[in-house]
């Protein structure tokens, strides 16, 4: 038998799925294996490359079969699909896998440490409980709404929501308990918040790459903080505008017969980093809208020209490459000095 130069391993939680192909690409190994005697089979193989799709539990894996001694690579599962033949199943996963990554313009996802995973998971939670307290304020909303009572949208609004459960006139004595127990709820969830955007400060002062990264109007700790732990290495991309495509704002192309057709923001990045850098340079677009933008500047250019959330969207692809730059550098953000016309 041809000896394997490439392995495709499609992961799953109990049961995983090996594709080993040769030099020439033919295949030479197909094997299912257990997730108990995964690394012990990996550990009789001779070196060679692994590739796994960038999902659930491949970091950890890729970090394992690192030690093993073999060349690990992750590749987006949007790149995979297309050579996905027929009927989809783990064979099929794992040989597709194999397949893509032996193409020579395939990009790959660099493999995380445990670190970074760690730090990135302040991020994940803090998410995960700004949705928990949107979902029991809607409710909390469309149910007063039942009641008649009204009141705009966001949380400042939701203090006269609940000064309306001591009148004995407002809403139902039975229903009176229920959301109550929702109030409370939403109090924990933002005490847990405050906790974390506490947590996420003080990474933020300990970390010199995250001050440095402050410095660049529109990035506060929390941004900072996420672009430390979510983003891959800068000597990843080439220049900033691969990066800010990487994040994910650049405009959705549909060109062809050499005319452009450029449409909205793709979203085909990191979302996270997308939204927050968009958050960012929403309230730096807010506060030169209320204060003028300094004269002769880009800003003050596009905002006499563009809608406003266009600005927007178009200031946080700026930062996103003013980021890259920064990273690069190794140095503080300087300001461009303005030219009045």
């Amino acid at each position: 038998m041809s000896e394997v130069s490439i392995i495709g391993l499609d992961i799953a939680k109990p049961v995983f799925q090996v594709h080993g192909a040769d030099a020439s690409g033919r295949a030479v190994l197909r094997k299912k294996v257990s997730r108990a005697k995964l690394l012990p089979f990996f550990a009789s193989q001779p070196s060679c490359q692994v590739v796994l799709e960038a999902c659930g539990g491949a970091h950890h894996w890729a970090r394992e079969l690192t030690k093993l001694g073999h060349e690990v690579r992750l590749i987006a599962p949007a790149y995979v699909k297309p050579f996905v033949k027929r009927q989809k199943n783990d064979a099929a996963d794992a040989e597709a896998i194999c397949e893509a990554a032996q193409r020579p313009s395939m990009r790959f996802v660099p493999v995380k440490t445990e670190a970074q995973q760690a730090a990135a998971l302040v991020f994940r939670a803090r998410d995960l409980l700004v949705k928990q307290r949107t979902q029991i304020s809607n409710a909390v909303r469309g149910h007063m709404t039942e009641h008649g009572w009204i009141a705009p949208q966001g949380l400042a609004h939701m203090k006269k929501l609940a000064a309306l459960l001591e009148d004995p006139d407002a809403v139902p004595e039975s229903a009176r308990p229920v959301l109550e127990i929702m109030l409370d709820q939403m109090a924990v969830l933002s005490e847990r918040i405050a906790e974390l955007d506490r947590e996420i400060a003080r990474r933020a002062r300990e970390d010199e790459t995250a001050r440095r990264l402050m410095t660049i109007p529109g990035i506060g700790p929390i941004t900072a903080t996420a672009i430390t732990a979510l983003a891959p290495p800068p000597g990843t991309f080439a220049k900033g505008r691969d990066f800010a495509a990487w994040v994910g704002l650049t405009p959705r192309q549909h060109s062809t017969g050499g005319k452009q057709r450029l449409g909205a923001i793709s979203k085909m990045g990191e979302r996270t980093l997308r939204r927050l850098l968009i958050i960012g340079s929403s309230a730096v677009v807010l506060q030169a809208s209320r204060r003028g933008a300094p004269a002769g500047s880009w800003l003050e250019q596009m905002m006499a020209r563009k809608p406003r959330m266009l600005v927007t969207v178009a200031l946080a692809n700026k930062t996103a490459r003013i980021v890259w730059a920064v990273l690069t550098k190794n140095e503080d953000y300087r300001a461009p000095v303005s030219v009045a016309a």
